[in-house]
């Protein structure tokens, strides 16, 4: 072996030393790198906490918002508003009365809440209460003037039953699913 083989044959030695630990390194780096993650991610988390410490507490007045558009659906949902408000006295009209009132109020009471919500969970409010005070007028229409609570009541709850699906059980599941994105 000559002196210019010897030469050559050691440069190359050395530039692949050199390649097994720069390699070597790297792939550390990049397993710590996966290893700590979790924990850079936390920490990032945090500091964009620190940085606007009103984060938390938009998500939770957003979480509130929702939770009174579910409680608005629950307490529009004819099946819950006219065992509220039945009284055996009432006639249709005057339970018709009633049940758009406790609408309008129930609506009005949570209108402050579509500043938290997205448009889409303010819109699924707003077609439920229409929709509920469709079905209200639509039933008092088809009833004889002197016709009782407990007949509007019944028409009301039989129209709701011929429907495939019940509004405010899908309304409810949409909402649901819309606060879900806030995690």
């Amino acid at each position: 072996m000559t002196n210019y083989q010897h030469s050559f044959f050691m440069i190359n030695s050395y530039f692949l030393d050199i390649f097994k630990t720069v390699i070597s390194g790297l792939i550390l780096i990049v397993a710590i790198f996966y290893l700590l993650k979790p924990y850079l991610d936390k920490l990032g988390n945090q500091s964009v906490s620190s940085i606007n410490p009103n984060a938390n507490h938009h998500q939770s007045l957003q979480l509130q918002a929702y939770e009174r558009l579910l409680l608005f659906v629950d307490r529009t949902n004819p099946v819950n508003l006219l065992v509220r408000l039945n009284d055996p006295a009432y006639l249709a009209t005057e339970l018709h009365y009633q049940v758009l009132g406790e609408i309008r109020n129930e609506f009005q009471h949570n209108i402050t809440q579509q500043l938290y919500v997205s448009p889409n969970a303010w819109e699924i409010v707003k077609r439920i209460k229409n929709e509920t005070i469709s079905l209200a007028n639509s039933a008092v229409k088809v009833l004889p003037p002197h016709a009782s609570g407990f007949d509007f009541s019944k028409l009301i709850l039989e129209q709701m039953s011929k429907m495939e699906n019940n509004p405010y059980d899908v309304a409810a599941a949409l909402i649901r699913d819309d606060a879900r994105q806030l995690f």
